[in-house]
């Protein structure tokens, strides 16, 4: 760790040395669709659940275009972090083990650490840099800090693509979207256009402007937030998920802000603002909108139960609106999936 603090285990998945942010999510399950979310990009992941590779990983099946069990087309973390490691995994869908997947992928892990302690430090003095190296050739060099990095531009596609078909078409800006996202989209029979972070999607013909999810920095995508200003001119409906919050935000005139540590579990409750309606979310980020720059044209629309940081955002009279989580979370919960069809209707 950049601290100085180390901690010993035992090697598997690909042989090499990693760098990144480390950082903890508490998910009991869901290591195959965490791996490969995008909004991990540049991280080392420590799981904080004992058992590890019990399930192995599932086969994959595309349908419509897009994978029905991984989030992206790869994994996305620099490194894997585990208590225990279950070599003799079970389950129906089950293809291969986790060690096999993570070779396959040329992604180092490393288990039998304390992965309680380890997240026990990351909580009381923040996400920081760290490393994992054979312990025969370690070296203490300074490590690039992926937050200073465009990680949504390491992640976005760079082509435009099409899917689905539907008489209202969706602009989907790819910030670095879970495919939960789109299949979610996709089943509620819509036309999906997915762009890059940065494409000028003013100039395309659409119903609906949807901004997805995403690794690091929101303020290192100033081309994706000027593009928003313009849309936000005019009264077509726009919806964003955790990154596309962030954005949206910054659009509208409002800061952001790097938290200690981050909301990275399937267990975060959140409620929405004005009412005593309260869900169980599923997160992904490690940035946050400052609700107190917003302007007077903007309004929180959830606000998290456990830090009181803000979990979206609406404007007061136009059909603009957003989520910090993931509605869509895969592999749960899914208590606030009606937010697609809030954002279908608007169309």
């Amino acid at each position: 760790m950049e601290n100085g603090l180390e901690f010993q285990g035992y090697s598997f998945g690909y042989q090499k040395s990693a760098d990144g942010e480390v950082v903890f999510n508490t998910a009991m399950v869901g290591y195959p669709e965490s791996l490969t979310d995008p909004s991990y990009s540049g991280q080392i992941l420590c799981i904080t659940y004992p058992i590890i590779g019990n399930y192995g990983v599932p086969k994959d099946v595309v349908e419509n275009g897009v994978s029905k069990v991984f989030e992206s087309d790869k994994i996305h973390v620099r490194a894997l972090v585990i208590s225990y490691y279950s070599e003799n995994f079970s389950h129906w869908n089950s293809a291969m083990s986790l060690d096999e997947w993570l070779k396959k992928e040329k992604i180092p892990g490393i288990y039998g650490v304390d992965t309680r302690e380890l997240t026990k430090v990351l909580r009381e003095k923040g996400a920081m840099l760290g490393r994992i190296v054979p312990v025969e050739s370690r070296k203490y060099a300074p490590i690039a800090d992926p937050n200073k990095e465009n990680q949504v531009d390491i992640v976005s596609c760079k082509k435009t693509k099409v899917y689905g078909k539907g008489k209202k078409r969706v602009v989907l800006v790819d910030c670095g979207v879970k495919n939960n996202i789109l299949r979610c989209l996709i089943k509620r029979n819509v036309e999906v256009v997915r762009v890059p972070w940065d494409y000028d999607f003013n100039t395309l013909e659409w119903d609906g402007l949807f901004i997805s999810n995403g690794p690091g920095n929101p303020e290192l995508c100033t081309k994706a937030v000027e593009h928003l200003k313009v849309a936000m001119k005019g009264n077509k409906p726009i919806f964003g998920i955790c990154m596309g919050n962030q954005l949206m935000a910054r659009a509208a005139g409002a800061n952001t802000y790097k938290l200690k540590y981050g909301h990275r579990s399937h267990n975060q409750p959140v409620r929405m603002v004005g009412t005593n309606r309260c869900f169980v979310t599923s997160q992904n980020h490690g940035f946050a909108v400052d609700d107190s720059t917003l302007s007077k044209d903007w309004e929180p629309l959830f606000v998290n139960m456990n830090d009181n940081t803000n979990e979206g955002i609406r404007h007061k009279k136009k059909p603009f609106f957003s989520a910090q989580f993931h509605p869509e979370a895969t592999s749960g919960p899914t208590d606030t999936e009606f937010l697609f069809d809030d954002f279908i209707n608007l169309l």
